[in-house]
């Protein structure tokens, strides 16, 4: 029987879209309890890693590596190689060898990002409780990051607000929006280095609230206490390594005030 309240539906395998997401521990064991204590993932062993499953559908992975890492988020690509090679020319930096399959670079304002080729059959739920919902990328320079990754994925690019107050744009794939761009401004310290923001699923029988609680009680910290937001209630937290993500419930939406419309709240998940 699940002991969660709804399923994962799978995700869509535009070329540019997101795939898979994965974390890196030194210690997995003490990490799988924190994450099935969290959103009830049970997990699938493979040989040093772990991959976590949602009413048996993949949602991520869990690595054994020298050092703990934040979450890495992975687009589909038709060939990582290539797609290193072409991330390089625009002024990235691969982060080791690339294989035929798997690639991460760092972007030109500095945030990782992992590219993947996926089978036919690659199977990601999204949206289902503790699965995975969005990502955004906060940077300083925006300007940079839409034309590199316009580029690099040919990313249909459309700008939410009036590109100063409210500087956020949506990347879309053959008019699916996949991701979303952030300008870092000034709720983030200033020397926040560029990154990806990983969102989870809350479902609406447990809440934002209930899951930024229970990351306490499981050893780990809430950054940005729960907000509303017209897309959904969200808290911004770190795991009981510091590996930092954002929880939504997207049932709980509330508009903005009229007065508050020329103005986006940002979380710093780097302010304690």
């Amino acid at each position: 029987m699940s002991i969660v309240p709804n399923s994962p539906a799978l995700a869509e395998l535009h070329h540019g879209a997101p795939c898979w997401v994965d974390l890196a521990t030194t210690d997995l064991r003490a990490t799988t309890d924190f994450y099935s204590g969290l959103f009830g993932w049970t997990f699938a062993d493979a040989p040093g890693n772990a991959i976590a499953l949602v009413d048996g559908v993949p949602v991520a992975e869990v690595v054994v590596a020298a050092q703990p890492s934040a979450w890495t988020l992975y687009l589909n690509t038709p060939h990582a190689r290539a797609t290193a090679e072409k991330a390089f020319a625009l002024g990235g930096e691969v982060l080791g060898e690339p294989s035929d399959t798997v690639t991460v670079v760092a972007d030109p304002t500095g945030a990782v990002i992992g590219f993947r080729h996926v089978p036919p059959d690659w199977v990601f739920g999204t949206d289902g409780h503790g699965a995975y919902a969005w990502a955004e990328l906060n940077t300083r320079d925006g300007q940079v990051a839409d034309e590199f990754f316009g580029e690099l994925c040919g990313y249909e690019i459309t700008q939410i607000g009036d590109g100063q107050a409210v500087d956020y744009t949506l990347w879309g794939v053959q008019g699916h929006t996949v991701l979303g761009r952030q300008r870092m401004g000034r709720a983030f310290a200033p020397g926040t280095p560029a990154h990806w923001m990983v969102y989870f699923t809350a479902a609406p029988e447990i809440g934002t609230d209930s899951a930024a609680t229970r990351v306490l009680e499981l050893g780990g910290r809430v950054t940005v206490e729960p907000y509303d937001t017209p897309f959904g209630r969200i808290t911004v937290v770190a795991d009981h390594t510091g590996a930092v993500f954002s929880v939504i419930d997207p049932s709980r939406t509330t508009p903005l005030p009229e007065e508050d419309a020329t103005e986006t709240r940002v979380d710093d998940p780097y302010d304690d």
